[in-house]
């Protein structure tokens, strides 16, 4: 995996760095939704905001808790419908290297 985006902050704030952390915890715990539609909804989300390395860091851990491309491919679809076009150049560049 690549290096934390965040590190920067964890050396500099750590308080923030751990609010952030505890953010994360409560998106992604275990819950009623599978771990698989929450990543695809945040890679959906990071499509539609030009976030690339969010993009083909998102697909490659929901690939990795069952996802399918298939899958991957219709949330791009979803991500277009509502963000429009850039959201889809941002996801083939991102994807090209996952799918």
């Amino acid at each position: 995996m690549t290096e934390n985006p965040l590190q920067v902050i964890e050396d500099n704030d750590p308080d923030f760095a751990k609010l952030l952390d505890y953010t994360m915890g409560l998106a992604f715990e275990e819950g009623t939704m599978p771990m698989k539609y929450k990543l695809l909804i945040a890679m959906a989300l990071d499509a539609s905001k030009g976030a690339e390395n969010g993009v083909k860091v998102l697909a490659m851990h929901a690939l990795e808790a069952g996802a399918t491309k298939e899958e991957i491919m219709e949330a791009v679809r979803i991500t277009h419908y509502i963000s429009g076009v850039g959201s889809a150049y941002t996801a083939a560049n991102a994807l090209k290297d996952v799918l």
